[in-house]
C-alpha cells in the first residue's frame, strides 16, 4: 500500500505544471517554437460588428464622443447615441456574404502561412461559442461560431491557427458609452449604456441578456455638468481614454469573467498563437494565469504575444510591435502586426485609393524578415463578410512575388546582419505612416540552407552593388537571381559584391540566392 501511495504522488499527472503564472517562470521554460520562426506571414481576420457602419477604427466608442468625426457620422447616418446605441450593428451583422472557404483559398495563395481569427474585440462581444460570456455570436449577430468556423478551414489548408482578445480594455474603453453630450439641444442626456437593464429587452432581440454585461457596467463614468464639448473630451482622454491594462479598480468580476472567457477560448479551439492587445499581458495576475494555463494547455509548442516587452517578458512571450519598426536585428523572434487600411473596415479610405499595395506589403515582410520577425497583416472585411476588389489585387499581388522568392522567406534566418542602405527607420509603435519609402539601395539579408539571399527594396538602375560583403568573410562562387533561368555575372570590388542584372524581371523587386563557402 505504501509502494503505491508513493507511485501515485511521483505520477506526471500530480507534479507541478511546467509552467507557473510568474513573469520569472514563463521566462525560464519557455522557447519559441520554430514552427513560428518558420511561418513569416500571417493574414489575420480583424472582424466584428464595428465593420457594420464601415467608418473605420474605434467605431464604438468614437460614436459616443461629440464632436468627433465618428460621431457626427453617426449622428447623420443611424441617430442620437441615446436612440441608437452601438448594440444596435449588433443584430445587423450578419455575415450574410462571408466564405471562408473561398477567403482562405486567397490567403494561401497571397503566401500565409499562419491566419488569426478576432476572438472578441475592446466593444466586448465574444465570437466564439463562448460559456462565460451571454453576449456572443452564437446567441447574438450571425448566430455563428465565427472563430470555430474559421478554425476549422483554416486548419484544413495546413495553416497554424490563431485568436486575438482585445477585451481586457473594454472596461475603461466603453466608457464614453455612459456619457452624454455637452453642447446642443440634448446636452446632459445620458447615452443607452447609462440606463439599459436586462428587463428591458422584453420582446426584443435581445431578450434575457444584460446590456451591462456587453457595456461593463460603470466603471469611470463622466460626471455631470461638464458643459463644453472640449472639457468632455479632455475628461475621457484623461481617464478612460488612457490606454490601461490594469484590472478595474471596483469590478473584479470583470477580470474573473476575462479569465474564464479566455481559458474557455484555448481549451476549446486549442490556437497555435494567441495575441494579447496589451502592453506586457492583460489585467495583471490574469494575464499572468492565463498564459500559464494555455502553456500547459500545450505543451509550451504556441506563441503569446504582447507589446512594449522588458527583456525579462521577451524570453517569456513573443513581443509585438504594432504598426511600426524594428531599426535592429533582434536576438528574439517577435512579430509585427498591420493593416493595409483601417483595422475596421472603412468604405471612405478604399473610395480615395488609400490602402497599402502588394508591393508595400512585401517591402516590410522582407525587412521584417531580415530582422529575425514575423508580418501578421489584417485584411479588413465589410460587414457582410466579403473583400473588396482593391484588397483582392493586393492578395493576387503579394502572392504573385511570393510564388517567385517565397524561398527566401519560408523557414529562413537571420544573416550576421540585417541589411545596409540610407532609408534610416524609427524603431516603436504606429510610426509607419512617417516612414519614408524604401529604395534599390536598401538591401535586406536572410539565410537558409547554407545560402544567403539579398533582397533588394526595389529594382535598381543598371547593376546592383552589395556593400556589406566587401571583406566579409567567405567566397562568392554563384549569384542567381530567383524566377530566373542563369547564373549571373558578378565581380568583387574594394566597394563590395558588384552583381549585373538582367533585363527580365520575373516579380517587382529581385531576390539574388549567393553560394559559397563561408558565407552564412
Amino acid at each position: 500500500m505504501l509502494a503505491a501511495t508513493a507511485a501515485l504522488s511521483a505520477s506526471p499527472a500530480l507534479a507541478a505544471p511546467r509552467f507557473q503564472p510568474s513573469w520569472d517562470s514563463l521566462a525560464a521554460s519557455y522557447t519559441v517554437p520554430d514552427w513560428f520562426r518558420d511561418a513569416k506571414l500571417g493574414i489575420w481576420s480583424h472582424w466584428g460588428p464595428q465593420c457594420v457602419p464601415e467608418f473605420g477604427d474605434w467605431y464604438g466608442r468614437q460614436m459616443y464622443q461629440q464632436g468627433n468625426r465618428f460621431y457626427e457620422h453617426h449622428l447623420k447616418t443611424w441617430g442620437h447615441p441615446a436612440d441608437f446605441g452601438f448594440m444596435q450593428f449588433i443584430p445587423r451583422w450578419k455575415a450574410e456574404n462571408w466564405d471562408p472557404e473561398g477567403l482562405m483559398k486567397k490567403y494561401v495563395a497571397a503566401g500565409a502561412k499562419y491566419f488569426m481569427s478576432m476572438a472578441n474585440h475592446h466593444d466586448n462581444l465574444d465570437m466564439f461559442a463562448s460559456r462565460h460570456h451571454a453576449w456572443n455570436t452564437m446567441r447574438v449577430g450571425p448566430k455563428r461560431d465565427i472563430v470555430g468556423t474559421w478554425a476549422k478551414v483554416a486548419r484544413a489548408h495546413g495553416l497554424r491557427f490563431g485568436v486575438s482578445n482585445h477585451a481586457a480594455h473594454a472596461w475603461h474603453w466603453w466608457q464614453t458609452a455612459y456619457g452624454y453630450d455637452a453642447e446642443g439641444p440634448r446636452r446632459g442626456q445620458r447615452y443607452d449604456a447609462f440606463n439599459l437593464t436586462r428587463a428591458m429587452g422584453k420582446g426584443q432581440w435581445w431578450e434575457g441578456l444584460d446590456p451591462q454585461e456587453l457595456y461593463t457596467g460603470q466603471n469611470m463614468v463622466i460626471p455631470d455638468g461638464i458643459d463644453t464639448i472640449k472639457a468632455a473630451n479632455a475628461w475621457h482622454d484623461a481617464h478612460d481614454g488612457e490606454w490601461l491594462d490594469t484590472p478595474p479598480p471596483n469590478n473584479p468580476g470583470f477580470v474573473k469573467t476575462w479569465l474564464d472567457r479566455q481559458n474557455d477560448l484555448v481549451d476549446r479551439y486549442r490556437p497555435d498563437l494567441v495575441y494579447f492587445d496589451n502592453y506586457g499581458l492583460p489585467l495583471g495576475q490574469a494575464g499572468l494565469d492565463a498564459t500559464a494555463h494555455y502553456y500547459n494547455r500545450q505543451s509550451g509548442d504556441v506563441v503569446v504575444t504582447g507589446k512594449k516587452l522588458s527583456p525579462l517578458q521577451r524570453r517569456a512571450i513573443v513581443e509585438d510591435v504594432e504598426r511600426g519598426f524594428s531599426d535592429r536585428l533582434r536576438p528574439e523572434p517577435w512579430q509585427t502586426d498591420t493593416c493595409i487600411g483601417s483595422w475596421h473596415y472603412d468604405r471612405p479610405l478604399y473610395e480615395r485609393g488609400g490602402y497599402k499595395s502588394g508591393r508595400d506589403v512585401i517591402q516590410r515582410l522582407i525587412d521584417v524578415v531580415s530582422k529575425n520577425g514575423c508580418l501578421l497583416l489584417s485584411i479588413p472585411q465589410r460587414g457582410d463578410g466579403s473583400i473588396d476588389d482593391k484588397e483582392e489585387k493586393v492578395l493576387a499581388d503579394m502572392g504573385a512575388w511570393i510564388a517567385v522568392n517565397g524561398e527566401a522567406i519560408y523557414g529562413s534566418r537571420p544573416w550576421r546582419m540585417f541589411g545596409e542602405g540610407p532609408t534610416r527607420l524609427v524603431e516603436g509603435m504606429q510610426n509607419e505612416g512617417g516612414a519614408k519609402p524604401f529604395e534599390a539601395a536598401d538591401i535586406r539579408f536572410t539565410t537558409k540552407a547554407g545560402a544567403l539571399y539579398a533582397l533588394p527594396m526595389a529594382w535598381p538602375e543598371g547593376s546592383l552593388k552589395i556593400e556589406s560583403l566587401a571583406g566579409a568573410p567567405g567566397e562568392v562562387r554563384r549569384v542567381t537571381l530567383l524566377g530566373g533561368d542563369d547564373p549571373l555575372p558578378f565581380r568583387l570590388e574594394a566597394g563590395g559584391l558588384v552583381v549585373e542584372l538582367p533585363q527580365r524581371r520575373p516579380a517587382f523587386t529581385p531576390v539574388l540566392k549567393i553560394e559559397g563557402p563561408g558565407l552564412t
